[in-house]
């Protein structure tokens, strides 16, 4: 069976790279694409947008003039927008892959409410190699963590709106719970001025926005004579949206449920 994959904010950057790899892929096709309401793009060919050729799916702005036309809909963009596009497709029983970051407690409540009647894959990172670290990083913080001091270092392009990034607070977070520590607590955002000794149960984040970086994650268990380190960079987006198509794919055997990428893998 043929799936018909859904973008939203086809005519970003990260929506051209999932039309490439969608366009690469077998199984699958481009099936609705959505910008904003004030995109120029709004009636050209989604295709052509994306510089991949013409492909037969016109950009439209209203979600519900498409509904009929994916089977899953992938969501990387902005908080409020996957909110609103979440409750069409839960009205309309149609699957999600949400990859937007920044998302408020509130908003996280709602992904879990729909999950009871959709299927949705929802993660701060949709790479393979993303994921496999947060793997290591849960491992490490079993064997190492209680002994030593933990920072995560993460930089991005300048155009990038939330920080620290979704990945770096994921990976906070699956290392406080291994540790049995609450991240609010714990967690230590820069530090400037005269700060003192560190807490050594603290979890120490610093962002990085430069430039065009793609995505660059590092996790540091420093102890007494030694450090351990993990590292992911990546260079491209296709990483990203390889990931999302993979994840689009695999909820389509799923009628509801909230799952995220540790599942599509089989890391879990």
């Amino acid at each position: 069976m043929m799936i018909k994959i859904g973008i939203c904010g086809a005519a970003g950057r990260m929506g051209k790279t999932i039309q490439e790899v969608i366009n690469d892929t077998t199984g699958v096709t481009t099936g609705a694409a959505i910008e904003s309401r004030d995109s120029p793009t709004v009636g050209l060919d989604a295709g052509e947008v994306a510089g991949i050729g013409k492909q037969g799916v016109g950009m439209v702005s209203n979600i519900d003039d498409v509904v009929d036309d994916f089977d899953v809909l992938i969501d990387f963009t902005v908080a409020d927008a996957v909110v609103e596009n979440l409750e069409q497709c839960r009205a309309n029983r149609k699957k999600m892959v949400i990859g937007a970051t920044g998302l408020s407690d509130e908003q996280k409540q709602a992904i879990q409410a729909a999950s009871r009647e959709i299927g949705i894959v929802f993660a701060p990172n949709m790479s393979a190699g993303v994921n496999l670290c947060f793997k290591l990083a849960e491992l490490a913080a079993e064997i190492v963590g209680d002994s030593a001091d933990i920072e995560i270092i993460e930089a991005h392009h300048n155009q990038k709106k939330d920080a620290p990034s979704g990945t770096a607070v994921r990976l906070g977070e699956i290392i406080a719970d291994k540790l049995g520590r609450d991240l609010e607590e714990c967690a230590i955002y820069g530090r400037e001025g005269i700060t003192g000794e560190r807490e050594q149960k603290t979890i120490g984040f610093q962002t990085i926005r430069a430039g065009d970086i793609v995505g660059e994650h590092t996790v540091m268990f420093a102890g007494a004579g030694e450090r351990v380190e993990i590292r992911h960079v990546a260079t491209s987006r296709k990483t990203f949206a390889a990931g999302a198509v993979r994840a689009a794919q695999w909820i389509m055997q799923k009628n509801s449920g909230l799952y995220d990428m540790q599942d599509v893998l089989g890391l879990r």
